[in-house]
């Protein structure tokens, strides 16, 4: 069974992104269809996969995360308006069966992501 998960970690802060509003989009020809809408736990992450089973489809896809409200909830400092607002992610799942965990790390400056397991 195909699975999709995502994590963020508030690396300016040193912990999860408790409350981070993000989307997931499936990007196809004739345009992008919202799948989504979340906010992260306590944990920088949400209860339940974001994809498994019958929901899963390989394809193309974008995680937008609201980087900027997050911070300015948060109290970091930032430019005005802020260098990262909205924070899109776009990757392809490829794998019928695949685990797909796409993680990202995050400052008000940076951010950074990778395929994880």
């Amino acid at each position: 069974m195909g699975h999709l998960s995502t994590h963020v970690l508030d690396t300016a802060n040193g912990r999860p992104a408790q409350g981070m509003a993000f989307e997931l989009w499936r990007v196809k020809p004739d345009g992008a269809e919202r799948i989504l809408a979340a906010i992260t736990n306590k944990d920088g992450r949400t209860p339940a996969a974001l994809m498994e089973g019958p929901t899963y489809m390989p394809g193309t896809y974008e995680l937008v995360f609201m980087v900027g409200e997050y911070f300015t909830a948060m109290g970091n400092p930032q430019s005005d308006p802020p260098f990262l607002d909205v924070v899109t992610l776009r990757f392809t799942m490829a794998e019928p069966d695949g685990h797909y965990h796409v993680p990202m790390q995050v400052t008000p400056w940076g951010y950074s992501t990778y395929r994880g397991s």
